[in-house]
């Protein structure tokens, strides 16, 4: 009966083995059968995808055909600009790519030019870096020539408004001394006071990206005044010589052309030629208060000229080079450049009464010219610069020998300016001099106001 027990629960034991392995195999077979089918599936994508790629490299084939290859320029100033719009995070969402306007002043900032920035969006991809801007960086103007470029197609139309005043004195001892500190003689004293306004009106016009024009038609009003004692008399009433002169003045051509890419720690070179015209009224022309000769025997008159000219009455052309170096947070610039006055021949000279006297061929003398400065930035919309300019002029020669009389002449003038933008198109520059030699004129001013179109 136990033996009968036994064989029974060994049965069931037996088919319970035999049933889970049957369960087994068949979950077996089922997982087979769905990976074979995930496996055509995929083969199946990958075949479809496989045909959609040909597709479209045989349309693209066709399109190559079709149109020529973009130019390497086209391709150049098309990469990195991006398309209308720029992903904005992984929802989906478009916005609008924000590019600044072309031609617009870049603001005044002492950080190095064409710096490249990135532009990220929280949960968007980087996009790519603009185009580096090749121009030089603006600085606040103190010197003549500009040292940024006007942007190709675009115009600059800048009025300004000039002030000089110069004051010299000269005392002439004649006589003898007969112990130190006591002159037995006349004293000679002379002293000239100088203003001079000047208007002009320039205008630029950027022929590309890296060359411009400029043109400046100024007009100029001079006054002076000189008080003397005239010598080898014995009075001591003081003589006052008063004279002044109003007309346009010569009318300057000038061309300018960026010869590098600059950038941080790079320097950047401009060079300009101008060209001076004599339309300004010629010094020849007016009268002086000779009744037959200034100079030499027979001299009558102080040579002074009833009325004042308002141009040099000669051509000169002056080539110039610019340099412009970036180096965080101040901006160092500077210039060299020589002017070169053409000698006129048959030159005469308009006295009293209808008279001329004869000159002859005269030639002035060539001006060598160098300065340097810093520009500091204060804000996005506020400059300062400081400079020195030095001039020498050379001696000026009348038919081949030196006049007597005329030395070398050096000309010093520390300089300060200040340049204050409104927006993108409108701004004013104000700069100051002050003569650090007895030639140059004591204090300049002059403001600018550059409108950009």
């Amino acid at each position: 009966m136990q033996l009968a027990h036994t064989l029974r629960a060994g049965s069931a034991g037996l088919s319970l083995l035999l049933c889970s392995a049957l369960a087994q195999g068949q979950q077996d077979e089922r997982s087979m059968t769905e990976l074979a089918a995930e496996l055509a599936a995929v083969k199946q994508q990958l075949a479809e995808q496989r045909a959609l790629l040909k597709t479209l490299k045989t349309e693209m084939e066709q399109l190559q055909a079709m149109r020529p290859a973009a130019s390497a320029a086209e391709l150049e100033s098309r990469r990195g600009a991006g398309g209308p719009y720029l992903q904005a995070g992984s929802a989906g969402q478009t916005a609008p790519a924000q590019t600044p306007a072309q031609g617009a002043p870049a603001p005044a900032t002492a950080a190095a030019p064409g710096a490249r920035r990135e532009v990220a969006q929280e949960g968007g991809a980087v996009g790519k870096a603009p185009e580096r801007d090749s121009r030089p960086p603006e600085v606040a103007p103190i010197f003549e020539a500009p040292g940024v470029l006007t942007p190709k197609g675009h115009y600059v139309l800048e009025p300004s408004v000039q002030f000089g005043y110069s004051s010299s004195n000269r005392v002439a001892l004649v006589g003898y001394t007969i112990i130190p500190a006591i002159l037995i003689g006349l004293v000679d004293v002379r002293e000239i006071k100088r203003n001079t306004f000047t208007a002009a009106l320039t205008g630029r016009y950027g022929i590309n990206s890296r060359t411009e024009i400029e043109m400046r038609v100024p007009y100029v009003y001079r006054s002076d005044s000189t008080v003397s004692r005239e010598i080898f008399t014995g009075t001591s009433v003081e003589r006052v010589f008063e004279t002044s002169g109003r007309a346009i003045g010569d009318v300057e051509l000038a061309l300018r052309r960026q010869l590098n890419d600059g950038g941080a720690d790079k320097p950047f070179y401009v060079a300009g030629l101008r060209v001076k015209s004599r339309t300004g009224r010629d010094p020849f022309e007016v009268v002086t208060d000779c009744s037959q000769r200034c100079v030499g025997q027979n001299a009558s008159g102080t040579g002074l000229p009833l009325t004042l000219p308002t141009g040099s009455g000669f051509y000169a052309v002056q080539p110039s080079l610019t340099w412009l170096f970036p180096s965080d947070p101040a901006i160092f610039f500077g210039s060299v450049s020589y002017l070169h006055n053409f000698k006129r021949k048959n030159v005469t000279r308009r006295i009293l009464n209808g008279e001329s006297e004869e000159l002859g061929t005269v030639a002035p003398g060539a001006v060598i010219g160098a300065n340097f400065g810093i520009g500091l930035a204060l804000n996005e919309k506020a400059s300062l610069s400081l400079g020195y300019d030095h001039q020498s002029v050379a001696r000026t020669r009348q038919n081949g020998q030196a006049v007597p009389g005329s030395v070398r002449t050096q000309l010093g003038t520390l300089l300060m300016g200040f340049t204050y933008r409104f927006n993108e198109k409108r701004s004013v520059n104000i700069s100051v001099g002050a003569g650090l030699t007895r030639d140059t004129p004591d204090v300049s001013l002059s403001i600018r106001v550059p409108m950009n179109f």
